[in-house]
């Protein structure tokens, strides 16, 4: 059971979430329907995920509370939306969500979405990953935020095609980048770059 969060500003849906998570055996410890309100909920309660509209009340969007989740708090996130557009998308890929679902949804599909993003979550707690500047200071190796995440999928054992959908980029665009993350550790092959890292733990 987890303790989820939900901020969505249509009363219904967030009435219809709610009952559907708690028949999953979750539980609710707020339903929210305005962005400002929502920091207050992040502090006092702690939860164990939080599912985010993309429109919401307030003066900040579920975009900007994504980001402010990234910065401040540590627990996943999953957008809840009824925009797919390629500029929605764009930005949400920004703020590395756990999950994304459009509406409408079934409960399989909330129930699935959450379960990946607390097992995704689960997993990088269990395995801390180097941090940007451990690589700087033991390894004299500058990457940037999207490279290092990056290599940490990688080192998840994810394959590119799992890299790109988690992170909403092209296989291209990861294949890309990650060669430029083999440059920059001198190695010629994944097994070598994981191998490396597995020695900074």
């Amino acid at each position: 059971m987890a303790k989820i969060i939900i901020v969505e500003d249509e009363a219904i849906i967030a009435d219809e979430i709610q009952m559907m998570l708690e028949l999953m055996g979750h539980e609710v410890v707020a339903n929210i329907q305005n962005g400002d309100w929502a920091l207050d909920a992040f502090a006092l309660k702690n939860p164990d995920l939080v599912l985010l509209d993309i429109t919401i009340k307030g003066s900040r969007n579920g975009i900007d509370m994504a980001r402010l989740i990234r910065e401040k708090y540590n627990f996943p996130f999953v957008f809840l939306t009824s925009h797919s557009d390629m500029g929605t998308l764009s930005e949400v890929k920004t703020t590395y969500p756990y999950g994304y679902i459009v509406k409408p949804f079934t409960q399989q599909n909330l129930l699935t979405a959450i379960e990946l993003a607390l097992h995704q979550y689960a997993s990088e707690q269990q395995s801390p990953f180097p941090t940007l500047s451990t690589f700087v200071t033991q390894l004299g190796i500058q990457f940037s935020t999207r490279e290092h995440e990056l290599l940490q999928s990688l080192c998840e054992g994810l394959t590119y095609k799992e890299i790109a959908a988690k992170h909403f980029l092209s296989v291209n665009t990861i294949k890309s980048h990650l060669k430029q993350v083999f440059q920059k550790m001198q190695v010629s092959s994944r097994h070598e770059a994981v191998t490396q890292v597995h020695k900074l733990r």
